[in-house]
């Protein structure tokens, strides 16, 4: 289980935060609005009322000690930016960013941001089932059910056939393509051996795909 703090509860960060509870990671909410952390309260592990570049409020809730920080906060680029450089000197691991432009991209990254986002371009769901499985390239969600993800090759499948896997017997799902590269298979025959660099493109139950996660 890892330790997740989001700074900026908006519809993005509120998003991420309950994804990544729901898949059952401590997860501390923090936002300046007392009216968002109340809705927010009853889906996540904590939640605090505080000021993003609140420094001494931060260090308060022991923000030095989680694994990822999301940067969520909607409207101030500036309030961003101290944010991230606040919970970067407090020694967060890995710190996640949310961006309103190219320009407020470049300049996250220049300060130590490990990863920054376009909310329009990606989906809160989305990024927080690809901080969790690293072995997990992409995830597209088709229903609360049912989604498609592409998955780098588990060792264990590494020269072996589709045939002697048997996914669709053994786990419940279909392989739709395979992605080498720039090339893609999407008619895999069932007797070609899958390569370590191999990322699958699989569709199924969201409980059978955790299967494929934990391989």
């Amino acid at each position: 289980m890892k330790q997740f703090v989001v700074i900026g509860c908006g519809r993005f960060g509120s998003s991420v935060a309950e994804t990544l509870c729901s898949m059952g990671n401590e997860v501390l909410a923090i936002d300046s609005s007392e009216e968002i952390i109340q809705s927010i309260a009853p889906y996540v592990t904590h939640a605090a009322q505080a000021e993003a570049t609140d420094e001494f409020a931060l260090k308060s809730l022991g923000i030095g000690n989680f694994d990822v920080a999301i940067i969520s906060i909607a409207g101030n680029i500036q309030s961003s930016i101290m944010a991230a450089l606040i919970v970067k000197e407090m020694g967060v691991k890995y710190i996640v960013a949310k961006a309103q432009s190219e320009l407020h991209a470049k300049v996250l990254t220049k300060i130590g941001v490990d990863r920054v986002v376009f909310p329009e371009r990606e989906m809160g769901k989305r990024v927080a089932r690809n901080l969790t499985t690293s072995n997990i390239v992409d995830f597209i969600e088709l229903s609360p059910e049912y989604s498609i993800v592409e998955t780098m090759l588990p060792e264990k499948w590494v020269n072996k056939t589709l045939v002697e896997i048997d996914v669709r017997a053994n786990y419940n799902v279909s392989v739709m393509a395979i992605k080498n590269g720039n090339k893609i298979n999407v008619a895999p025959k069932a007797t070609d051996a899958l390569k370590k660099e191999d990322i699958l493109v699989v569709i199924g139950h969201n409980d059978d795909l955790k299967k494929i996660e934990n391989v």
